[in-house]
């Protein structure tokens, strides 16, 4: 049975692997992998320790993003870190506009372990819009972002509360 840490260090890896190729939307194009790696740092930095949500903080856009099944995910990584990332997958059938509302929608029905991951990511995303935005993006569009952000996030409040508070200074920054 792998350790905690080996976990942990498999979804890097698996992680890595499946964004190899991708890039962010901000100037310097940055590598992708670098995403997942600061949600889990994110997480960390709030004293979440559990394997299991870190593993899932490093593929949590593996399904949504890549070529990678729910079915791939629950082999390698069993049920438990499979259901959590595919809690924060969005249906990518739906429109964006759809795809946005239903994460407002679904943000309080989700488990425990997905809002910590869902949490760690809105923060690192508004942490990216003040620090490297996607190029070419408005004023107006990175204001609609912060918006719909706390949109999601308010949804999940009482879950963490020192996530809940970085959240909150990130959205401070809000241009």
């Amino acid at each position: 049975m792998p350790t905690h840490m080996e976990t942990v260090l498999k979804a890097a890896a698996f992680a890595a692997e499946k964004h190899r190729n991708q890039r962010r939307k901000d100037e310097e194009a940055s590598p992708y992998i670098n995403h997942p790696i600061q949600v889990a740092h994110i997480l960390v930095q709030a004293d979440v320790e559990d394997p299991e949500v870190l593993a899932a903080a490093l593929l949590h856009d593996s399904i949504e993003d890549t070529n990678t099944s729910f079915e791939e995910l629950e082999i390698v990584f069993g049920y438990e870190i499979a259901n959590i990332v595919a809690e924060c997958t969005d249906d990518k059938k739906l429109s964006k506009l759809e795809r946005k509302q239903a994460q407002i929608d679904h943000a309080a029905k989700i488990s425990r372990k997905a809002r910590l991951v869902k949490l760690a990511d809105k923060i690192a995303n508004v942490n990216d819009m003040n620090d490297a935005p996607p190029a070419g993006w408005s004023l107006e569009r990175k204001r609609e972002y912060f918006d719909w952000a706390r949109e999601v996030v308010d949804r999940m409040r009482g879950t963490n509360a020192v996530l809940e508070a970085r959240f909150d200074g990130e959205y401070a920054k809000r241009p």
